[in-house]
């Protein structure tokens, strides 16, 4: 969101300073309007995502599976996508990555949330992931967790 602001602040300064002079001439003239904003290119972390869900030992029929995820527009076999991706977008927009693992100094409390594990591949902000979440710990739950509705509510 950051890299949008300010290329677009950077593309807004360089047509407004090739224009400014011309439209701004004492010519007797009425100022030339601006033309209208170049299209923004799309950057890497603006890639829609593509991901595979795949869930198991949840021990709930619906909740295991493997599911697809296409953002933008929503799509794919997964059950809630559109709320799946809402979650993605916001993660992005805080500049979150709910794909990194657990930092290996974290300090986890030492609880267990069940058996459930998931891998999820595929591209997200243009960037491949290929990551696996368990809820063997506190942080792997906080992980887990913090991704919903993207990964089904076991707990």
């Amino acid at each position: 969101m950051l890299r949008r602001l300010a290329l677009t602040a950077v593309v807004s300064l360089t047509v407004l300073s090739a224009v400014a002079p011309a439209a701004t001439a004492d010519n007797g003239t009425l100022p030339l309007p601006l033309p209208r904003p170049l299209p923004l290119p799309v950057l890497q972390g603006e890639a829609p995502a593509r991901l595979t869900i795949t869930v198991s030992g949840a021990g709930n029929a619906a909740a295991d599976g493997t599911y697809e995820l296409r953002c933008a527009p929503a799509g794919g076999s997964h059950p809630v996508a559109e709320q799946a991706c809402g979650r993605l977008d916001e993660l992005a927009g805080e500049g979150e990555d709910p794909f990194a693992p657990v930092p290996r100094n974290a300090l986890c409390t030492l609880q267990h949330g069940g058996d459930a594990t998931a891998r999820i591949t595929g591209t997200w902000q243009g960037r491949r992931i290929d990551t696996v979440f368990s809820r063997t710990d506190g942080c792997e739950i906080s992980r887990w967790n913090n991704l919903g509705p993207v990964l089904p509510n076991v707990g």
